[in-house]
């Protein structure tokens, strides 16, 4: 008998609680969970947001004890090559957690062997596939391999594993629109929009695990 959640492939995991609905009271409400914590996981949110976008979703994986160990925003909007809907989903995690494998469809807990790979297969070309800013530093993104329907991925920031995956693969691009990502627990824009539920991220409990 176990008081953990657990998977069978992974042993101890996190449970992932996702809202049902959003708006910034709900906003409020998660980043309470980490008032006086004295390392908080971030809540990645671009900021200001693309022309068209919107906020459409926010969950966090950890339970009382163990405390938010990893937190997950969906924003949605047009993709920036086919015209159509596009939803990204970003990741902030503690080492351990599997969250961004989850989503990203990848095996793994950690993604350090991802970024390994992505270096490999560079052919002596190195540089990082997008480069965005968070928390106000430039940071570095690898494109990492992913199921076909999207494209996922991988950075570090503020000393934690960051994902970006989004549906479908080409709205991969809305990296290259000079993204900023803001962290949620230093303060909500008061402007910020948000949309109806993102499908990637919908309202359950459910246990974390690729």
């Amino acid at each position: 008998m176990h008081t953990d959640w657990r998977c069978d492939n992974c042993g101890e995991v996190p449970p992932f609680h996702v809202a049902e609905h959003i708006n910034a009271d709900i906003v409020e409400s998660m980043l309470l969970r980490q008032a006086g914590s004295a390392e908080k996981t971030p809540f990645w949110c671009p900021w200001p947001l693309p022309t068209g976008w919107m906020v459409t979703g926010v969950g966090w994986a950890g339970d009382d004890r163990t405390g938010v160990r990893a937190t997950a925003i969906a924003c949605s909007g047009p993709d920036p090559l086919g015209g159509g809907p596009a939803d990204v989903v970003l990741i902030a995690e503690q080492p351990g957690v599997g969250l961004g494998t989850r989503f990203g469809g990848i095996p793994g807990i950690d993604p350090g062997h991802l970024i390994a790979d992505a270096l490999t297969s560079a052919n002596g070309h190195p540089g990082p596939h997008a480069k965005i800013r968070a928390g106000g530093h430039p940071t570095p993104l690898w494109c990492v391999k992913s199921p076909e329907d999207r494209s996922a991925y991988v950075s570090e920031a503020k000393g934690m594993w960051l994902y970006a995956v989004a549906w479908p693969a080409s709205a991969g691009y809305f990296l290259a629109e000079h993204v900023v990502l803001h962290d949620l627990c230093e303060g909500v824009p008061s402007e910020l929009v948000y949309g109806a539920p993102s499908p990637y991220l919908q309202g359950k409990t459910s246990q974390v695990g690729p």
